[in-house]
């Protein structure tokens, strides 16, 4: 057994063995590591150590909170490494132009994460980290334990040393560049035969349509749906398809969020990372993520505010993991649309949800759709249909169900403009509900498996 096969061994084995029998264990538990965590920060960190001025360890939920745009004004003093911003952008940038992402700078992996608008982030990880982050999403993620033999399929945007940081004996992993042909890719499978595929619901799509085909007879023994939103009609079609639970991973530049249990329930990563909750509508169970993870410190992430929408399960999973249960991501917070109350005219939020939900209720022939609010808050919508509906009857079905959703919310519905579907994967992530602000996407949000 390699060296580093050992340590990742290591530390999936912690993962699997580290359990509490009640939530206010595992919460004492998360409160020792990260004030521990934040004395280590302090002291390596000169950006954190100004941020926090006065206020003491034991009241880290007093700290000031960051974000993505503070994180990358204060890169170059709020890493531990001694990396600077402008190297860590000329790796990576360098990275995805020759499709070579191997190089890494004193030992520590550059990534960037995929943000609209020039929003991107940086991320950078350690052998250490790397090591802690593949032993927990084996722990996490693999059917079979870590004595099965697994074929892993990454399909992502770009390549990195994460996830080829193992590569020994019964474990292997190919990367799957979603910039590649379609056919090139199933053919790939067809030679490779993973038992294990991860990928973005988009491209999940693609090779669901490649089996219906015929062209792709290569199933895993299991799907994990990355990088963008899981929408329930993409959960649909691809179970009804592949006969099996579509798993999801919730991960962004921030950190490994969330996992899948053996029930299909995306359940966060408690063990690694700390979840405040600000919530923005608790009648429905909906907040805002305020992260802190406490395994990671060559980049630390803490008391940093997402931008997503995640839902709180209503009922305690049945697997019994103390771990908070989300029912649904729903997107981004600038994705939030927006209607316009009928008798104040004050502008009201219409979480993506509501409008997927009104979608998808419209008919049973919508295989894909897409929802965009643009500036002027004109909705365009569009569809791809099969079998043999009608594409103007579907459309009038989809804005009759809006309507209602309207009329539920006390709102005038925004005017709405029926365009092609066009959507097609790669480089850019598919979001069926979308806010633009003078034509340009919202900033920041779900960007899990940057």
């Amino acid at each position: 057994m390699s060296n580093t096969f050992r340590i990742v061994v290591h530390y999936a084995l912690a993962r699997g063995l580290r359990t509490w029998k009640t939530r206010e264990q595992l919460e004492r538990w998360q409160e020792r590591r990260i004030i521990r965590h934040v004395h280590q920060i302090r002291a390596r960190s000169p950006f954190y150590r100004k941020w926090w001025d006065g206020v003491n360890a034991s009241d880290w939920r007093r700290f000031p909170l960051i974000d993505k745009s503070i994180m990358m004004e204060h890169f170059d003093t709020l890493n531990t490494v001694g990396i600077t911003k402008d190297e860590a952008l000329a790796l990576a940038g360098e990275s995805e132009e020759t499709r070579d992402f191997k190089p890494s700078i004193q030992g520590v992996t550059v990534g960037l994460s995929s943000g609209t608008s020039g929003n991107r982030g940086i991320f950078l990880v350690s052998d250490r980290e790397q090591d802690a982050w593949t032993g927990t999403v084996l722990a996490k993620l693999l059917p079979g334990g870590l004595w099965k033999p697994a074929k892993i399929a990454f399909f992502l945007r770009a390549n990195s040393n994460l996830y080829e940081s193992v590569q020994r004996g019964k474990l292997q992993f190919q990367y799957f560049d979603l910039l590649e042909r379609v056919e090139t890719l199933v053919n790939r499978l067809e030679t490779y035969q993973p038992t294990v595929w991860v990928a973005p619901p988009s491209m999940l799509r693609l090779l669901a349509d490649a089996y219906v085909a015929g062209h792709l007879t290569a199933v895993p023994d299991k799907i994990i749906s990355v990088a963008e939103v899981l929408d329930p009609l993409d959960r649909k079609v691809l179970e009804q398809v592949f006969g099996q639970t579509v798993h999801q991973v919730y991960q962004c530049t921030e950190g490994f969020l969330g996992a899948t249990c053996r029930y299909g329930t995306l359940h966060l990563n408690e063990d690694i990372v700390h979840i405040e909750k600000e919530y923005i509508d608790p009648a429905t169970r909906r907040f805002v993520p305020i992260i802190t993870d406490f395994s990671r410190t060559s980049q630390p992430i803490i008391r940093y505010r997402l931008n997503d929408i995640l839902t709180e399960a209503a009922l305690p999973c049945a697997c019994g993991s103390p771990f908070t249960a989300i029912e649904r991501i729903e997107g981004r917070c600038d994705d939030t649309l927006y209607f316009t109350q009928l008798h104040t005219g004050e502008a009201v939020p219409v979480f993506p949800d509501f409008v997927t939900r009104s979608v998808i209720a419209a008919s049973p022939d919508i295989e894909h759709y897409r929802v965009v609010q643009q500036g002027d808050g004109t909705m365009e919508v569009s569809l791809r249909l099969g079998g043999s509906a009608v594409l103007e009857q579907v459309e009038t079905d989809v804005r009759s169900e809006l309507m209602k959703l309207g009329e539920r919310l006390e709102c005038t519905l925004p005017e709405i403009r029926f365009v092609p579907y066009t959507f097609e994967p790669g480089i850019t992530k598919l979001r069926r509900v979308e806010r633009r602000h003078n034509g340009v996407s919202g900033n920041s949000g779900v960007e899990r498996y940057s």
